[in-house]
């Protein structure tokens, strides 16, 4: 509000017309830009204040104010990054499927090839075993029923050379169906032991997920304690550059250590010097209401 404003509003108070609730609200905004401007202004020379005796607490408190802050800033972009190569890594892992045990996996798929195979091939002995074994009963009946009648040696030399035919290949597919037992067997530990290979790496993947979402929540936890102390220190500076800012523009016109810290913002200067007045008119306006 300028002055002519203001002595157009005292000549309308005299004619009833009041707006003590405008004039106050408009003194409340013009207050708020003050308080802006002299933070601004503030934060802009704070530098060239050291040799201002006035102000030579809000000077050195802004300088160890400033080196702590730099210091959590530091912090929390180490802090920052450490996160995000947690999430890269939880990421990661959650992407992997089969990948840290497909070797295994495809030697498995192997062994459990060649067992189907030896299954196959142990059946087969069994039935050829099977039906030797069924032979060989019937020519052993037909021996013991020859041997009775006594009078067909040559049939009965003929039946015992067949029965030990039929014992050696009885033999011959039992001593392979052992070789192919003892086979699949084997192939059943490689099996056991590549379980357990897979088993062991689930369970290293497991912990590493583990251990990263743990990293994630005390990442997290430290972020949030480090935003929250550089929130104070933002705070306090803030307080400390308006107490400086209110200062300087204030004493500019009785103190040439004022003037020369402010020369590069006269502008400013006399934006908030305007805003004081403003302020001051329209309080006198609210209270005459």
């Amino acid at each position: 509000m300028t002055p002519s404003r203001y002595l157009i509003f005292r000549i309308a108070l005299t004619f009833g017309y009041d707006r003590k609730n405008v004039r106050m609200g408009d003194a409340a905004g013009e207050m708020h830009l003050l308080k802006e401007a002299e933070a601004h202004l503030g934060e802009r020379i704070w530098k060239n204040v050291e040799d201002i005796e006035e102000l030579s607490m809000e000077y050195w408190n802004l300088r160890k104010l400033i080196k702590e802050r730099d210091r959590v800033a530091k912090e929390l972009d180490v802090c920052q990054k450490n996160l995000t190569e947690a999430h890269e890594q939880r990421s990661g892992l959650l992407g992997m499927s089969n990948e840290p045990f497909q070797d295994l996996l495809e030697e498995r798929k192997t062994i459990l090839n060649h067992l189907e195979d030896l299954a196959r091939k142990r059946d087969i002995i069994v039935a050829k075993a099977r039906d030797i074994r069924r032979n060989y009963d019937g020519i052993k009946a037909k021996q013991e029923v020859l041997e009775k009648e006594n009078d067909r040696k040559h049939d009965l030399e003929k039946t015992s050379t067949r029965l030990l035919e039929l014992k050696k290949s009885f033999a011959e597919l039992k001593e392979q169906r052992t070789n192919v037992a003892e086979k699949i067997s084997a192939e059943e530990k490689k099996i056991d032991g590549i379980e357990a290979q897979i088993k062991e790496r689930k369970k290293a993947r497991r912990e590493k997920a583990s251990e990263a979402f743990q990293h994630i929540g005390d990442s997290n936890q430290e972020l949030s304690t480090l935003r929250a102390e550089l929130g104070v220190f933002d705070t306090q500076m803030r307080q400390l550059y308006s107490e400086i800012g209110r200062y300087v523009s204030r004493q500019s016109a009785s103190q040439s250590e004022c003037q020369r810290a402010a020369t590069e913002h006269r502008g400013l200067m006399e934006v908030m010097a305007a805003l004081r007045k403003s302020i001051k008119y329209n309080h006198k306006l609210a209270d005459l209401a």
